[in-house]
């Protein structure tokens, strides 16, 4: 029965995990995200009282 000699499928199982488990997230790892967020500036505003027409 040639299904059930795993010569050639553990080789390609084996290959295909070594892929997904070591180059892949290396490769996603690397992407950077496309909007950094920038550090905010300490200063702080000054909100001026409503003047009340009254």
């Amino acid at each position: 029965m040639p299904q059930l000699n795993p010569d050639p499928w553990f080789a390609i199982m084996v290959f295909s995990w070594v892929v997904f488990l070591t180059i892949i997230p290396t490769k996603i790892m690397n992407n950077l995200a496309p909007n950094e967020p920038a550090p905010m500036s300490k200063e702080e505003h000054k909100a001026d009282s409503w003047t009340w027409p009254w």
